[in-house]
């Protein structure tokens, strides 16, 4: 990206798995900052961070800390993002927020660029940055939704640890050598740190992320659910589903089915249309064993999508396997991209 205006930008929760995933993306991308503030929680002030040969100091997020911020990447956590993204706009700054604070707020878009950049234009300070599952599979299926529509969506997602942040990396790193070497282990974070259980994630799956909801899915099912009707504008689309966690670091797959309105779809015309839809690397060639799997997308920008076929006993039913980085994809570049794309529609201006 060309340099423009010099902004200002500030990363909330700088110190975190995506909020330093977000500053390698700024630094990967040639975002055009003048000047960069990195911000956490008091319990990470005053940590180093070294930026393009630069060292920078962490500073505790204040209401005067977004003084003269254009842009503010927010990754701090739900109550984080509460407290301070409406101060942040109050002194001029817009928003992209990596939380469920906003999301579901009917003021405020929740934007993947691929998908509904339009919706920028309503913004009125903040952004929601949608979750991580939901992103991937809404990217696969606008290009189908566009030309042939779409009617409903089954999903089950086989989700990485890192999703559940950098304890749960360390968790099922330390679990997987004590099962290794025979040695006892407590599990402490998943599924959820702040349940009454835990279940170990080395060598197992486990079909709960996040808390139970009263009608039997988990709040993350529900993020799912409610945010892809959100974002594609649809909300009479039928869509479930089912998240597991499993024993993986980076890297979301999901099995997707879905049914389009437009009878006599072949699986052919929707390789070819996502093999030229933007954000998306098709990798389908089942003969040669070309697949998306986790361990080949890390550091990627991009979703990868594959095992496009027919369904045996709906004519208009698809299923497809898609995978990205839930680090980037899912979280830091989508966030960088809408702060590009703000840019590019001329939304946001250098502070004066």
């Amino acid at each position: 990206m060309s340099q423009q205006n010099g902004l200002h930008v500030a990363v909330v929760g700088a110190t975190g798995a995506v909020g330093q995933q977000m500053i390698d993306t700024l630094i990967k991308r040639d975002f055009p900052f003048a000047k960069l503030t990195l911000l956490s929680s008091a319990r990470s002030a005053g940590k180093k961070v070294m930026v393009k040969g630069q060292e920078y100091t962490v500073e505790e997020a204040k209401p005067e800390s977004f003084e003269g911020v254009d842009i503010a990447l927010f990754s701090a956590g739900g109550s984080v993002s509460k407290q301070f993204a409406p101060e942040a706009v109050k002194r001029g700054a817009v928003v992209v927020d990596n939380t469920s604070a906003f999301r579901m707020d009917p003021d405020i878009p929740l934007v993947v660029p691929e998908v509904n950049e339009d919706d920028l234009h309503k913004h009125n300070g903040i952004i929601a940055n949608p979750n991580c599952s939901t992103i991937q599979m809404v990217v696969a299926l606008e290009p189908v939704r566009q030309k042939y529509g779409l009617k409903k969506v089954l999903v089950s997602t086989y989700q990485a640890v890192s999703g559940a942040g950098a304890v749960a990396i360390q968790e099922l790193n330390d679990q997987t050598k004590a099962i290794i070497n025979g040695e006892n282990y407590e599990p402490k974070v998943l599924p959820v740190k702040s349940a009454e259980k835990h279940y170990q994630i080395a060598f197992n799956a486990i079909p709960q992320i996040d808390v139970f909801q009263d009608n039997g899915f988990t709040y993350e099912e529900m993020k799912m659910i409610n945010e892809t009707k959100k974002i594609m504008h649809l909300p009479d689309l039928s869509v479930a589903a089912t998240c597991v966690r499993l024993p993986v670091a980076v890297g979301h797959s999901e099995s997707v089915y879905f049914e389009v309105e437009q009878e006599g779809v072949q699986p052919s015309e929707i390789k070819s249309l996502l093999s030229d839809a933007p954000g998306i690397v098709l990798q389908d060639d089942p003969e040669n064993q070309i697949y998306p799997m986790p361990a080949n997308c890390v550091g990627s920008n991009d979703v990868f999508v594959g095992r496009i076929r027919k369904d045996l006993d709906e004519d208009l039913g698809f299923h497809m396997w898609v995978v990205s980085d839930n680090l980037l994809k899912g979280a830091a570049w989508n966030s960088v991209q809408i702060a590009e794309s703000l840019i590019r529609l001329g939304l946001v201006k250098a502070n004066q």
